[in-house]
């Protein structure tokens, strides 16, 4: 529970944080620690090492504004808008992406396992969401490991992913926002697609991790989408297998940050408009994935 006393995870490391682990495959708490507040080189290098040892960190009961959010985000990397601006932002802060559900505004849906803006050339480091207001028990957040997700394929897959490229498109969620059920931004123009390597070298831990996703990722590259499908569908089911999940139960003022480098996630769409639920999320900039 928050708050009581929690093993350290690498005790070694850990001076000032002490990271529970919230199950096998990833994903652990950071209690006592208040992201309002400006962050010592110190405690920021601890929950940095956090993060790429666990992939997805939870502090609870935080209490902050849009700025501080940004401020935060921004240790890890330029903050910067949606490249497709896909939600509305804050009018004073418009990197702030507002994830809003309530009578009159339907929320898009986002229940399908991705990695956030994988189209994009640079895709994002890692994304920060904070839940302002949420439906006690409903709409929980998964996560799936794809460091572990490579590292459990076969030496032979390994070595036959390993030089493959992907070619990731936007035109999924352009296809979404246009749908006009929800209260998404439409998307007026689809850009190319982009190539990333199926298998990626994390830089803060220098571990392979997958790099395909079943909503971006369209094909591989020299090959049609039906060739492709059958070993996007094979990952993909590696991957999110129970045993290499985490899901997370929201709690209000939950702050919850995920490595895309490493991740994907799945928001789960169990509540109807009827179930207020606003989040705030922040994206830091990432690498040209290698």
């Amino acid at each position: 529970m928050p708050g009581e006393a929690a093993p350290q995870s690498g005790s070694s490391i850990y001076k000032h944080i002490a990271p529970r682990p919230l199950c096998g495959a990833l994903g652990a708490e950071i209690a006592g620690i208040d992201l309002s507040q400006p962050l010592s080189d110190e405690v920021f290098a601890e929950i940095e090492a956090a993060f790429h040892e666990h992939i997805v960190l939870v502090f609870p009961d935080q209490d902050w504004t849009p700025g501080q959010q940004v401020a935060f985000t921004a240790r890890f990397g330029p903050v910067e808008e949606h490249p497709l601006k896909s939600r509305p932002g804050l009018p004073e802060h418009p990197e702030v992406l507002v994830l809003v559900n309530k009578p009159g505004n339907r929320g898009p849906r986002n229940d399908i396992w991705h990695s956030d803006i994988s189209f994009d050339e640079t895709p994002p480091l890692g994304s920060v969401l904070y839940g302002l207001q949420v439906p006690e028990g409903y709409g929980d957040t998964m996560f799936c490991n794809m460091i572990a997700a490579y590292a459990n394929l076969s030496p032979k897959l390994q070595e036959v992913l390993r030089p493959l490229r992907a070619l990731h498109s936007a035109a999924g969620l352009a296809a979404r926002n246009n749908a006009g059920d929800t209260n998404a931004n439409a998307i007026a123009q689809v850009p190319d697609p982009v190539s990333h390597p199926v298998v990626r070298t994390h830089p803060g831990s220098g571990k392979l991790a997958l790099y395909v996703n079943p909503w971006f990722t369209q094909c591989f590259e020299g090959m049609t989408a039906e060739e492709s499908r059958p070993l996007l569908d094979f990952l993909a089911a590696e991957a999110t297998r129970p045993e290499n999940v985490y899901r997370h139960r929201w709690r209000q003022k939950d702050v919850i940050m995920w490595d895309n480098r490493a991740a994907m996630h799945y928001a789960v769409r169990d509540y109807d408009e009827n179930r207020i639920r606003v989040m705030h999320r922040t994206t830091a900039l990432g690498d040209r994935p290698v």
